[in-house]
């Protein structure tokens, strides 16, 4: 079996490298080929925590796992990541365990990855900004994935405390992009692209602040309650998601669907455009949302691929059960 740490995952994990591993899963799941079992997600009654499972199999590459973990909302007062998972991979011929993969690093790699992919596949070609609704330790990953996508000229961005908007501006400097800390109605009139990675439970940008022809990648919703959106948006929008069955239950989509705005039918799995099925944005004056959930198949492919990564540089440690 083999044990992947924290350490060896940034060693040899890169941005590139975690979009491929997405973007083909996202088409396995499209063509039927990879399935996602139903998520565990719950409120332990300790920590303020959240701890669950996401799992699933990828029949193309053969693919099996699960990851554990949740969200620890007050360990950074204590210097630690409050995102904490490990991933488990199995062999899908015996069932055998055959890797144990730090979950913390990709897991921020494989969420940028996948508002990247959404970006490549449904922005205006023409974007120029780029707007960031959140400024938490995800939003740096985000900032970096999504600037390889388009030639931005700017960033834009809010966040409940601004305090650590500053931060985010570092990354943006490395990037060589202006930044701008500004109100949300500002944002949203002047972004192309907006990009909301928190932990909201409530909408952060209105319907009317949207103007025609944006891209939105709604990445923070992934619980029961949780939302960044305006529900409106839905009704005006194109949708698209990485998993239809996510996007409604959990996902940012649960507060159009509860209010009969739009139906699980007008919501597109991303794989689909991917796959060629489906030709994604129809007009520069058309929004599009992805209503990116974060399922377990996005996981265990950039697991998979760092273990064979590690395995391959010899840098992975390897036991016998």
């Amino acid at each position: 079996m083999l044990i992947v740490n924290e350490e060896t995952c940034r060693k040899v994990m890169t941005r590139p490298a975690a979009y491929d591993a997405v973007e083909a899963v996202f088409g396995a799941m499209a063509r039927g080929d990879a399935r996602n079992f139903p998520v565990v997600r719950e409120a332990i009654g300790h920590a303020d925590a959240l701890y669950g499972f996401k799992s699933g199999f990828d029949r193309a590459s053969l693919v099996l796992g699960v990851k554990a973990g949740g969200y620890w909302p007050h360990n950074a007062e204590k210097g630690l990541t409050n995102h904490q998972s490990t991933v488990f991979l199995f062999d899908p011929d015996t069932g055998r365990l055959s890797a144990l993969v730090g979950g913390n690093y990709l897991t921020a790699l494989r969420t940028a990855a996948a508002s990247a992919i959404s970006i490549n596949h449904l922005a205006r070609r023409d974007v120029k900004v780029l707007g960031m609704v959140g400024a938490g330790h995800q939003s740096a990953f985000q900032l970096r994935a999504a600037a390889e996508q388009r030639d931005f000229e700017r960033v834009v961005a809010w966040n409940y405390h601004p305090e650590m908007l500053p931060a985010l501006g570092k990354v943006a400097e490395e990037l060589g992009l202006p930044f701008e800390a500004v109100s949300r109605e500002a944002l949203g009139a002047e972004a192309d692209v907006i990009i909301t990675i928190t932990s909201a439970h409530e909408p952060l940008l209105m319907q009317e602040w949207i103007r025609p022809g944006t891209h939105i990648a709604c990445m923070g919703t992934d619980t029961a309650g949780k939302q960044e959106l305006d529900p409106a948006i839905f009704a005006s929008a194109t949708v698209f998601t990485d998993e239809v069955e996510q996007s409604i239950s959990i996902g940012e989509a649960q507060h159009a669907i509860a209010r009969g705005l739009i139906r699980p039918e007008d919501i597109t799995p991303i794989g689909a455009v991917i796959n060629g099925d489906h030709p994604g944005r129809r007009s520069e004056d058309e929004i599009t949302v992805f209503d990116g959930t974060g399922v377990g198949l996005q996981d265990l492919a950039v697991a998979w691929a760092a273990a064979q990564a590690a395995q391959e540089q010899g840098i992975s440690e390897e036991i016998v059960l």
